[in-house]
């Protein structure tokens, strides 16, 4: 019995030494591979290839391009377009108001449309009653504003929340895809390139004129 317990020990010893090895191993692999995850790099452990760190950044940031696509929104006369069709434009999104400081903005937009739409421009609006109460009206009562009052010939579309628990799935995406800010006010600007990323975010007091040169970049 003395003898069955001492090989039974002298194992235990040789399975410990070995998993201590295997442990030691490993942490020198992790230690020589250091200086190239310093540099950016990862290591295939199947060829012994460095690979860019940088490509399942790359692999995100492609997938976040394509969720702007993946969105729908309802016209003022109801009809649901999905945002899919502006594929290949430049599109400037804007959160509108009838009743607001910044509502003559609309006539900026306009001249931003007639300019470049030809271009590839598309500008789309979305009106919001979230700020002030500044948009009381209905869609009927929207679009007859911005026809007579400034001649708007953009998309625009049904009123919605852009911010809060019932804020609209495009403006969740536009916002956390910018860093999580929730909209300020009133005609906040996102300009999205052909491939569908969000090159920029323009606050309220940013008047379209302003980012004519942003938008030429684009186009």
């Amino acid at each position: 019995m003395p003898s069955n317990c001492a090989k039974i020990i002298a194992m235990n010893k040789q399975i410990l030494l070995f998993s201590m090895a295997a442990l030691l191993a490993n942490t020198s692999t992790v230690l020589t591979n250091a200086p190239a995850l310093a540099a950016g790099k990862v290591e295939d452990n199947k060829n012994g290839n460095s690979k860019p760190a940088k490509l399942a950044l790359k692999t995100a940031a492609q997938k976040s391009t394509a969720d702007f696509y993946k969105f729908k929104a309802r016209a003022l006369d109801g009809q649901e377009i999905a945002l899919d069709k502006y594929k290949g434009d430049v599109v400037l999104i804007v959160n509108t108001a009838s009743e607001c400081g910044f509502t003559p903005q609309y006539q900026g937009l306009e001249e931003l449309n007639k300019k470049y739409a030809t271009r590839g421009l598309r500008v789309l609006g979305f009106p919001c009653n979230q700020f002030g109460g500044q948009e009381p009206g209905d869609s009927k009562a929207i679009a007859s504003f911005c026809h007579k009052n400034y001649g708007v010939d953009f998309q625009m579309f049904e009123k919605i929340d852009v911010n809060g628990d019932k804020a609209d799935p495009l403006y969740h995406y536009l916002t956390s895809a910018t860093g999580n800010a929730p909209i300020k006010w009133n005609f906040t600007k996102f300009l999205i390139d052909r491939k569908g990323k969000i090159v920029k975010r323009f606050e309220s007091n940013v008047t379209p004129k302003e980012i004519s040169t942003d938008i030429e970049k684009q186009l």
